[in-house]
Protein backbone atom coordinates (compact mmCIF):
# COMPACT_ATOMS: atom_id res chain seq x y z
CA UNK A 1 0.00 0.00 0.00
CA UNK A 2 1.45 3.54 -1.30
CA UNK A 3 0.96 5.91 1.71
CA UNK A 4 3.32 8.40 1.41
CA UNK A 5 3.21 12.10 1.42
CA UNK A 6 5.62 14.38 1.81
CA UNK A 7 6.43 16.02 5.11
CA UNK A 8 8.05 18.53 6.71
CA UNK A 9 9.57 17.59 9.65
CA UNK A 10 11.99 19.55 10.84
CA UNK A 11 10.25 21.56 13.58
CA UNK A 12 10.27 17.93 15.21
CA UNK A 13 12.82 18.55 18.01
CA UNK A 14 12.09 15.09 19.58
CA UNK A 15 13.01 12.88 16.28
CA UNK A 16 15.28 10.32 16.45
CA UNK A 17 15.48 9.35 13.31
CA UNK A 18 13.19 8.60 10.26
CA UNK A 19 13.05 5.93 8.12
CA UNK A 20 11.29 6.11 4.91
CA UNK A 21 10.41 3.47 2.18
CA UNK A 22 8.21 3.07 -0.57
CA UNK A 23 5.15 2.38 0.97
CA UNK A 24 4.89 4.25 4.55
CA UNK A 25 6.77 7.26 6.34
CA UNK A 26 8.01 5.64 9.85
CA UNK A 27 8.46 8.80 12.66
CA UNK A 28 10.25 7.40 15.74
CA UNK A 29 9.61 9.87 18.81
CA UNK A 30 11.22 10.22 22.27
CA UNK A 31 8.98 10.22 24.90
CA UNK A 32 11.11 12.01 27.10
CA UNK A 33 8.40 11.78 30.39
CA UNK A 34 8.96 8.00 29.81
CA UNK A 35 12.19 7.72 28.51
CA UNK A 36 11.13 5.09 26.05
CA UNK A 37 11.16 5.39 22.19
CA UNK A 38 7.85 3.84 19.93
CA UNK A 39 7.07 3.80 16.78
CA UNK A 40 3.63 6.69 14.60
CA UNK A 41 3.66 5.11 11.32
CA UNK A 42 1.90 7.66 8.62
CA UNK A 43 -0.92 5.70 6.67
CA UNK A 44 -3.48 6.51 4.09
CA UNK A 45 -6.50 4.41 3.00
CA UNK A 46 -8.46 4.28 0.29
CA UNK A 47 -12.19 3.78 1.32
CA UNK A 48 -15.73 4.22 -0.28
CA UNK A 49 -16.13 7.46 1.57
CA UNK A 50 -13.09 8.80 0.20
CA UNK A 51 -8.93 8.85 1.28
CA UNK A 52 -8.58 8.82 5.32
CA UNK A 53 -4.87 9.93 6.81
CA UNK A 54 -4.01 7.87 10.26
CA UNK A 55 -1.37 7.51 12.29
CA UNK A 56 -0.72 3.96 14.36
CA UNK A 57 1.68 2.95 17.29
CA UNK A 58 1.96 0.55 19.48
CA UNK A 59 0.92 -3.51 19.56
CA UNK A 60 -2.10 -6.04 20.23
CA UNK A 61 -5.70 -5.58 19.75
CA UNK A 62 -6.74 -2.75 17.60
CA UNK A 63 -8.26 0.66 19.18
CA UNK A 64 -8.76 3.66 17.56
CA UNK A 65 -9.09 7.10 18.55
CA UNK A 66 -10.30 10.51 16.86
CA UNK A 67 -11.97 13.66 17.32
CA UNK A 68 -14.52 15.82 15.40
CA UNK A 69 -12.21 19.04 14.71
CA UNK A 70 -8.86 17.98 15.76
CA UNK A 71 -5.69 17.47 12.77
CA UNK A 72 -3.02 14.82 14.06
CA UNK A 73 0.40 14.82 12.45
CA UNK A 74 3.68 11.96 13.09
CA UNK A 75 3.82 13.37 16.39
CA UNK A 76 0.78 11.45 17.64
CA UNK A 77 -1.53 12.68 20.34
CA UNK A 78 -0.78 12.71 24.47
CA UNK A 79 -4.51 11.13 25.21
CA UNK A 80 -3.53 8.50 22.50
CA UNK A 81 -0.17 7.55 23.77
CA UNK A 82 -0.62 5.37 27.06
CA UNK A 83 -3.05 3.28 24.60
CA UNK A 84 -0.25 1.98 22.52
CA UNK A 85 1.36 0.37 25.80
CA UNK A 86 -1.04 -2.34 25.25
CA UNK A 87 -3.36 -1.90 21.96
CA UNK A 88 -2.25 -1.25 18.10
CA UNK A 89 -3.60 2.35 18.18
CA UNK A 90 -4.96 3.91 15.27
CA UNK A 91 -4.99 7.67 15.50
CA UNK A 92 -7.24 9.02 12.77
CA UNK A 93 -7.82 12.26 10.82
CA UNK A 94 -11.44 12.51 10.48
CA UNK A 95 -12.79 14.34 7.43
CA UNK A 96 -11.79 17.55 6.32
CA UNK A 97 -8.72 16.91 9.19
CA UNK A 98 -4.85 16.69 8.11
CA UNK A 99 -4.77 14.89 4.64
CA UNK A 100 -7.75 13.29 4.70
CA UNK A 101 -10.81 13.75 2.26
CA UNK A 102 -12.58 17.12 1.99
CA UNK A 103 -16.20 17.18 2.82
CA UNK A 104 -18.43 18.04 0.17
CA UNK A 105 -20.92 19.47 2.30
CA UNK A 106 -20.87 20.28 5.78
CA UNK A 107 -23.34 17.46 6.88
CA UNK A 108 -20.45 15.39 6.45
CA UNK A 109 -18.70 16.74 9.16
CA UNK A 110 -21.80 15.29 11.31
CA UNK A 111 -20.99 12.64 14.16
CA UNK A 112 -22.97 10.19 12.30
CA UNK A 113 -21.36 10.52 8.97
CA UNK A 114 -18.48 10.31 10.69
CA UNK A 115 -18.87 6.90 12.15
CA UNK A 116 -19.81 5.73 8.93
CA UNK A 117 -16.31 7.34 7.62
CA UNK A 118 -14.82 5.10 10.85
CA UNK A 119 -17.06 2.14 9.46
CA UNK A 120 -15.66 2.51 5.83
CA UNK A 121 -12.25 3.00 7.71
CA UNK A 122 -12.19 -0.51 9.40
CA UNK A 123 -13.71 -2.21 6.50
CA UNK A 124 -10.79 -1.18 3.94
CA UNK A 125 -8.29 -2.36 6.93
CA UNK A 126 -10.07 -5.97 7.40
CA UNK A 127 -10.35 -4.88 10.97
CA UNK A 128 -13.54 -6.75 12.24
CA UNK A 129 -13.60 -5.06 15.28
CA UNK A 130 -12.03 -3.01 17.08
CA UNK A 131 -12.10 -0.48 20.51
CA UNK A 132 -12.63 2.90 20.28
CA UNK A 133 -11.50 5.68 22.53
CA UNK A 134 -12.63 9.37 22.61
CA UNK A 135 -11.79 12.31 24.90
CA UNK A 136 -14.14 15.41 25.29
CA UNK A 137 -15.91 15.81 21.99
CA UNK A 138 -13.97 12.40 20.78
CA UNK A 139 -16.09 10.77 23.92
CA UNK A 140 -19.14 11.91 22.77
CA UNK A 141 -18.58 10.49 19.19
CA UNK A 142 -17.28 7.52 21.24
CA UNK A 143 -20.90 7.29 22.63
CA UNK A 144 -22.80 7.76 19.34
CA UNK A 145 -20.53 4.92 17.82
CA UNK A 146 -21.52 2.57 20.36
CA UNK A 147 -25.25 3.03 19.70
CA UNK A 148 -25.22 3.05 15.70
CA UNK A 149 -22.31 0.52 15.48
CA UNK A 150 -21.88 -2.02 18.45
CA UNK A 151 -21.47 -4.74 16.71
CA UNK A 152 -17.95 -3.09 15.09
CA UNK A 153 -16.61 -2.40 18.91
CA UNK A 154 -15.06 -4.68 21.20
CA UNK A 155 -15.66 -2.25 23.81
CA UNK A 156 -15.53 1.89 24.77
CA UNK A 157 -13.71 3.68 26.26
CA UNK A 158 -15.16 7.83 26.86
CA UNK A 159 -14.11 10.46 29.41
CA UNK A 160 -14.36 14.19 30.27
CA UNK A 161 -17.71 14.09 28.07
CA UNK A 162 -21.17 14.43 27.90
CA UNK A 163 -23.87 12.65 26.77
CA UNK A 164 -26.33 15.81 25.95
CA UNK A 165 -25.92 19.16 25.33
CA UNK A 166 -27.00 20.26 28.59
CA UNK A 167 -22.69 20.67 29.57
CA UNK A 168 -22.96 23.67 27.74
CA UNK A 169 -25.64 25.15 30.27
CA UNK A 170 -24.31 24.01 33.29
CA UNK A 171 -22.93 26.78 35.05
CA UNK A 172 -18.91 25.38 36.13
CA UNK A 173 -18.66 24.99 32.37
CA UNK A 174 -17.05 27.68 30.59
CA UNK A 175 -19.27 26.76 27.54
CA UNK A 176 -22.08 28.29 30.10
CA UNK A 177 -23.03 32.11 29.03
CA UNK A 178 -23.40 32.66 32.64
CA UNK A 179 -19.70 31.09 33.51
CA UNK A 180 -16.93 34.09 33.62
CA UNK A 181 -15.04 32.81 30.73
CA UNK A 182 -17.48 32.27 28.45
CA UNK A 183 -17.08 35.95 26.44
CA UNK A 184 -13.16 35.06 26.44
CA UNK A 185 -14.00 31.55 25.02
CA UNK A 186 -16.20 32.54 21.86
CA UNK A 187 -13.63 34.88 21.34
CA UNK A 188 -10.80 32.20 21.16
CA UNK A 189 -13.42 30.18 19.23
CA UNK A 190 -13.55 32.60 16.34
CA UNK A 191 -10.00 33.96 16.32
CA UNK A 192 -8.80 30.14 15.69
CA UNK A 193 -11.78 30.00 13.01
CA UNK A 194 -10.10 32.86 11.56
CA UNK A 195 -7.53 32.13 8.36
CA UNK A 196 -5.98 35.37 8.83
CA UNK A 197 -5.08 34.79 12.68
CA UNK A 198 -1.16 34.41 11.98
CA UNK A 199 0.13 31.05 13.89
CA UNK A 200 1.97 32.99 16.56
CA UNK A 201 -1.35 34.07 18.00
CA UNK A 202 -2.89 30.83 17.56
CA UNK A 203 -0.15 29.11 20.00
CA UNK A 204 -1.10 32.05 22.58
CA UNK A 205 -5.08 31.51 21.64
CA UNK A 206 -4.48 27.78 22.28
CA UNK A 207 -2.11 28.31 25.70
CA UNK A 208 -4.74 30.62 27.13
CA UNK A 209 -7.85 28.07 26.12
CA UNK A 210 -5.68 24.87 27.16
CA UNK A 211 -4.83 26.39 30.39
CA UNK A 212 -8.60 26.93 31.77
CA UNK A 213 -8.74 23.15 31.25
CA UNK A 214 -6.05 22.49 33.71
CA UNK A 215 -5.94 21.48 37.43
CA UNK A 216 -2.20 23.21 37.26
CA UNK A 217 -0.64 25.19 35.08
CA UNK A 218 2.58 23.41 35.53
CA UNK A 219 1.27 20.17 33.86
CA UNK A 220 0.20 21.91 30.94
CA UNK A 221 3.82 23.78 30.76
CA UNK A 222 5.24 20.25 31.35
CA UNK A 223 2.83 18.99 28.21
CA UNK A 224 3.77 21.26 25.78
CA UNK A 225 7.33 20.23 25.87
CA UNK A 226 6.28 16.94 24.65
CA UNK A 227 4.90 15.54 21.56
CA UNK A 228 2.11 16.52 20.54
CA UNK A 229 -0.70 17.02 17.49
CA UNK A 230 -4.43 18.07 17.37
CA UNK A 231 -4.69 21.03 15.85
CA UNK A 232 -7.68 22.95 15.87
CA UNK A 233 -10.36 22.41 12.39
CA UNK A 234 -11.51 25.60 12.40
CA UNK A 235 -14.68 24.74 9.36
CA UNK A 236 -15.01 21.31 11.82
CA UNK A 237 -15.09 23.49 14.83
CA UNK A 238 -17.97 25.66 13.70
CA UNK A 239 -20.25 22.71 12.24
CA UNK A 240 -20.25 21.21 15.47
CA UNK A 241 -20.74 24.09 18.37
CA UNK A 242 -23.52 26.23 16.00
CA UNK A 243 -24.96 22.95 14.40
CA UNK A 244 -24.38 19.53 15.60
CA UNK A 245 -24.45 20.48 19.58
CA UNK A 246 -27.86 22.12 19.21
CA UNK A 247 -29.47 19.29 19.18
CA UNK A 248 -27.11 16.57 20.50
CA UNK A 249 -28.80 14.06 23.22
CA UNK A 250 -28.17 10.68 23.47
CA UNK A 251 -29.43 10.02 27.26
CA UNK A 252 -32.35 7.70 25.89
CA UNK A 253 -30.18 5.89 23.56
CA UNK A 254 -27.10 4.91 26.46
CA UNK A 255 -29.59 2.02 27.93
CA UNK A 256 -28.98 0.28 24.94
CA UNK A 257 -25.33 0.15 25.25
CA UNK A 258 -24.22 -3.61 25.67
CA UNK A 259 -20.00 -3.28 24.91
CA UNK A 260 -18.09 -3.25 27.76
CA UNK A 261 -17.55 0.47 28.68
CA UNK A 262 -14.62 2.56 30.53
CA UNK A 263 -15.89 5.91 31.23
CA UNK A 264 -13.34 8.91 32.93
CA UNK A 265 -14.13 12.20 34.39
CA UNK A 266 -11.50 14.90 36.06
CA UNK A 267 -13.41 16.17 39.46
CA UNK A 268 -12.95 19.91 38.36
CA UNK A 269 -13.15 19.20 34.75
CA UNK A 270 -14.47 22.80 33.39
CA UNK A 271 -15.39 21.54 29.97
CA UNK A 272 -17.96 19.02 30.45
CA UNK A 273 -17.85 18.97 34.22
CA UNK A 274 -17.93 15.61 36.80
CA UNK A 275 -21.63 15.16 36.81
CA UNK A 276 -22.23 14.15 32.95
CA UNK A 277 -19.24 11.52 33.52
CA UNK A 278 -21.26 10.37 36.32
CA UNK A 279 -24.18 10.58 34.31
CA UNK A 280 -23.07 8.28 31.48
CA UNK A 281 -22.14 5.72 33.38
CA UNK A 282 -25.36 5.98 35.44
CA UNK A 283 -27.02 4.94 31.92
CA UNK A 284 -24.97 2.81 30.19
CA UNK A 285 -25.60 -0.95 31.46
CA UNK A 286 -22.34 -1.96 33.60
CA UNK A 287 -20.15 0.87 33.14
CA UNK A 288 -17.17 1.28 34.63
CA UNK A 289 -16.68 5.18 36.06
CA UNK A 290 -13.07 6.42 37.14
CA UNK A 291 -13.27 9.91 38.81
CA UNK A 292 -9.58 11.48 38.88
CA UNK A 293 -9.72 13.75 41.83
CA UNK A 294 -6.78 15.90 40.68
CA UNK A 295 -7.43 16.58 37.47
CA UNK A 296 -9.83 19.46 35.20
CA UNK A 297 -10.31 18.19 31.51
CA UNK A 298 -6.81 16.24 31.15
CA UNK A 299 -6.17 13.27 33.39
CA UNK A 300 -4.03 11.67 30.97
CA UNK A 301 -1.64 14.46 31.88
CA UNK A 302 -2.62 15.71 34.77
CA UNK A 303 -2.43 12.58 36.81
CA UNK A 304 -0.67 10.46 33.89
CA UNK A 305 1.20 7.27 36.02
CA UNK A 306 -2.91 6.66 37.29
CA UNK A 307 -4.37 7.15 33.67
CA UNK A 308 -2.01 4.48 32.64
CA UNK A 309 -3.19 2.02 35.54
CA UNK A 310 -7.16 3.07 34.35
CA UNK A 311 -6.03 2.10 30.49
CA UNK A 312 -4.77 -1.52 32.09
CA UNK A 313 -8.10 -1.66 33.83
CA UNK A 314 -9.80 -1.85 29.98
CA UNK A 315 -7.55 -4.84 28.92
Amino acid sequence: MKNIIPMNLMHLEDIRSVIVNPDVILVLILDKKRGMNFIWEQGLIETERGIFEYFTAGQGDPLAITHLYMAFDERGNLFATPFTDHYKVYLINTRGAGHSVKAENESQLSMKEAIKDLEAIRTALRIEKWAFAGHSTGGMLALQYAIDSSQSLTKLIAGCTAASKEYAGHKNSIYCSENKCFPRIIEIMELLNNPNTVQEDRQKLGYEWALMSYYSEDKLKEAIKRPNSGRTVGENLDYFRKIEVKNFDLRNQLKNVNIPNYIFTGRYDVQCPVEFGIEIADLIPQSQLIIFEESNHNPFIEEEEKFREFVKTTL
